[in-house]
């Protein structure tokens, strides 16, 4: 029944968010935005969104340098496909279609791609947390956001803590929760072995200090572009925030979309950015529209390079979304911590 499909109530959630973030905003108001945007900021803004999705794709195409070379173009416009799968799949399903996206199309294990999606989500856990970093020391949150920085920092941190000791000493965990939880809490169990396993294997991956270091770069160059995004569109809106507040903006939105729950996150994207844009004392009509702006910026690259994949390709988003919506990866991850491996047809 459609009102059983996650991908209605998304759509349901994105349609509500969207009519709450519009509905005090006049014509008359963005009549004047229209006449008061600087175009010329808009040049760099759109090539540092390109450079922002250019360094992601490279990064993860030297992740897998080490089982298979793909060529540069193909890699970028293959990456961009399957994020556009991520956007348009409700919560995390949309990476189980990028996984076997990725798999089919160059004749990958599944486990593999599995592994290279884990060391995509630490490098950029890293890269942000550098970010944070930065942007504490030369930045003060608006008092709204205060609190919230120092609760970001100290969890950030903590769950770096928890893998370094997680990676250390694996065994040993599993052996505590092998005797205290297995019979009380079995799936409980399951699930954190499963998680343990599956990421350790996937930091493994990276055995060069090569690899390491290139995609830490690729990693911390693409966060930069994506601020320099921002940041370039506050001038265009003429904001006069600096570059520090780009930064903020960016991790802030980054963690509160972290699970998306809306196609595209339409909706909870503008929520998001608007919101953060208040606390620094930029109108909310001006917030919401500037939030407008940012997300079609962010979907532009992604979408132009990703349909020319698909097309040459002959990849049918519907059939995949078909196939893989109500799917979640880790039940697909066996008590080893492997990915299931499955004959699947294009």
């Amino acid at each position: 029944m459609i009102w059983k499909k996650k991908q209605f109530w998304g759509s349901v959630i994105a349609v509500a968010l969207l009519a709450f973030c519009l509905k005090d905003i006049r014509f008359s108001e963005i009549e004047t935005l229209f006449r008061r945007i600087s175009y010329l900021f808009l040049i760099p803004a759109i090539g540092s969104t390109f450079l922002f999705v250019i360094f992601r794709g490279l990064r993860w195409r030297l992740i897998i340098s080490q089982r298979k070379r793909i060529r540069l173009f193909r890699a970028l416009t293959l990456f961009s496909a399957g994020q556009i799968l991520n956007i348009a799949m409700p919560a995390l399903t949309g990476q189980v279609g990028r996984m076997f996206l990725f798999a089919k199309k160059e004749t990958l294990r599944k486990t593999f791609v599995f592994s290279t999606m884990v060391l995509e989500i630490l490098f950029d856990a890293i890269s942000l947390v550098v970010f944070l970093l930065l942007t504490s020391l030369a930045f003060v949150f608006p008092q709204e956001y205060r609190s919230l920085s120092i609760i970001l920092s100290c969890v950030t941190f903590v769950v770096l803590v928890v893998l370094y000791l997680t990676l250390h000493f694996r065994s040993r965990l599993e052996e505590f929760g092998r005797r205290h939880f297995r019979h009380r809490w079995p799936g409980v169990y399951i699930a954190v072995k499963k998680f343990i396993r599956s990421f350790t294997k996937g930091i493994e991956l990276l055995r060069s200090s090569q690899h390491l270091l290139g995609s830490l770069v690729f990693s911390l160059l693409s966060w930069t572009f994506h601020m320099l995004v921002i940041y370039f569109l506050f001038k265009s809106f003429g904001f006069g925030l600096p570059l520090a507040a780009a930064a903020a903006v960016m991790l802030i939105n980054t963690v509160a979309l972290a699970i998306p729950i809306t196609p595209g996150n339409v909706g909870t994207f503008e929520v998001a950015v608007s919101t953060s844009l208040a606390a620094f004392s930029i109108n909310r009509s001006d917030a919401v529209l500037c939030a407008l702006a940012l997300h079609l910026l962010d979907l532009l690259p992604t979408y132009l390079m990703g349909i020319v994949f698909l097309h040459f390709e002959k990849v049918s988003i519907k059939e995949i979304k078909t196939r893989h919506e109500g799917e979640i990866i880790l039940d697909q991850v066996s008590e080893e911590g492997v990915l299931v491996e499955k004959e699947e047809k294009v």
